[in-house]
């Protein structure tokens, strides 16, 4: 039988997934505090037998919902859960991924080897920072995409316009806010039928620091930027403003996971991003804002975690299906 358990970093978009699998409630767990700090984590239902599915995201306070997560699946083992799959919809850590300095550590790594010894059977996960971090799990690693997702908000944008854009029909052009980005924004681009652009560095000289420039036409259209993750919007702000002086008409920015602070969402309400489209991998409270629109992976999850149950490919889940 499934059952599904929620951490504290992700109840409601557990609820919503709930409701896709078409269950009345998550299983019941108790989390808390001892005085001295430590977590307290207890499962309330029986878990003999189960398959079990744990969902939790490893945003701030990152350490406390990591240790919960692992605390949830070490419990869930010796409940004599039959198998215990981590939905983790943000995966954190994730940018430490390799020595890119002298004497760090690759925590990505470590993290992967912390769930794995602590007897999850699988994993769930979506837009890893590093694709490659599915490498450093010895268990299976379905990695998800928030493609589909992201791309109906693109139709919506491109057809019938939103937050007072007219619609960008055929001048819509998706752009990479930085080189890293260009791999997926052609996946987009080629999704969308439109073109791409890139924004890049360029030295001038051994003496005079880089400067941002853009590849690509944007002049009088609607420029798409997207990334996996922001905390500061500080990559996004930067190349709405290189993409506003090359003449770009409207600049949407979308990202998966939204670890923007209130002071972050400020800085996108001051500057050229006529929206920010985010996901519901994280649970934010910076408020409401007119220039965020939030979308549900939930549905996604439910899906991933039906045909895992199952025992079904979930690779279907990966392209962009066309909705009425």
């Amino acid at each position: 039988m499934l059952r599904v358990y929620s951490g504290s970093a992700s109840k409601n978009l557990t609820d919503k997934i709930i409701g896709h699998l078409g269950f009345s409630a998550t299983g019941s767990v108790k989390l808390g505090h001892f005085p001295d700090g430590e977590i307290e984590v207890q499962l309330l239902d029986n878990a003999r037998g189960r398959d079990v599915f744990i969902v939790q995201s490893m945003n701030a306070p990152t350490n406390d919902h990591l240790m919960e997560l692992l605390m949830m699946i070490d419990a869930s083992k010796r409940a004599s859960a039959d198998r215990v799959t981590a939905v983790i919809p943000y995966f954190g850590y994730a940018r430490q991924d390799r020595k890119d300095k002298p004497r760090v550590p690759i925590t990505a790594k470590l993290v992967s080897n912390m769930l794995t010894s602590a007897g999850a059977d699988r994993i769930l996960t979506i837009d890893l920072h590093s694709p490659q971090i599915q490498g450093f799990f010895d268990i299976p690693v379905d990695h998800l995409y928030a493609r589909p997702v992201l791309y109906h908000a693109f139709k919506i944008i491109k057809e019938t316009g939103w937050n007072g854009a007219d619609p960008a029909g055929e001048d819509m052009v998706m752009v990479a806010p930085d080189t890293s980005a260009a791999k997926e924004i052609y996946k987009y681009a080629d999704a969308m039928g439109c073109g791409f652009a890139v924004v890049g560095k360029e030295r001038k000289s051994g003496q005079k620091t880089a400067a941002r420039v853009l590849v690509g036409d944007v002049e009088g259209k609607t420029a798409i930027m997207v990334d996996d993750m922001t905390s500061t919007c500080g990559t996004l702000i930067n190349a709405s403003e290189i993409a506003k002086e090359h003449g770009a008409k409207n600049i949407f920015a979308a990202v998966t996971h939204n670890l923007t602070t209130s002071e972050g969402i400020e800085r996108v309400n001051d500057s050229p991003i006529d929206a920010l489209i985010t996901t519901d991998t994280i649970e934010t409270d910076f408020g409401p804002s007119d220039k965020v629109w939030t979308l549900s992976v939930s549905e996604l999850l439910a899906k991933a975690i039906f045909s895992t149950y199952n025992n079904e490919s979930v690779s279907c889940l990966f392209e962009i299906e066309e909705k009425d």
